[in-house]
């Protein structure tokens, strides 16, 4: 009864989108060799870039 449904743009969901399928082609191309630090430090930021870049 107390729950806050939070109200998430479609521009905002397609982001969203955008950049796991940034993440996941990055991957794809370059697989991180099962390092756990790699794979969350670097993936994040490139997807970013990739997202931002027009």
């Amino acid at each position: 009864m107390g729950e806050v449904i939070r109200f998430i743009s479609k521009s905002e969901r397609e982001r969203a989108r955008l950049i796991r399928e940034a993440r996941a082609n990055y991957e794809r191309i370059f697989p991180s060799g099962g390092s756990g630090q790699a794979e969350t430090g670097s993936s994040g930021r490139n997807a970013d870039q990739v997202s931002s870049e027009p």
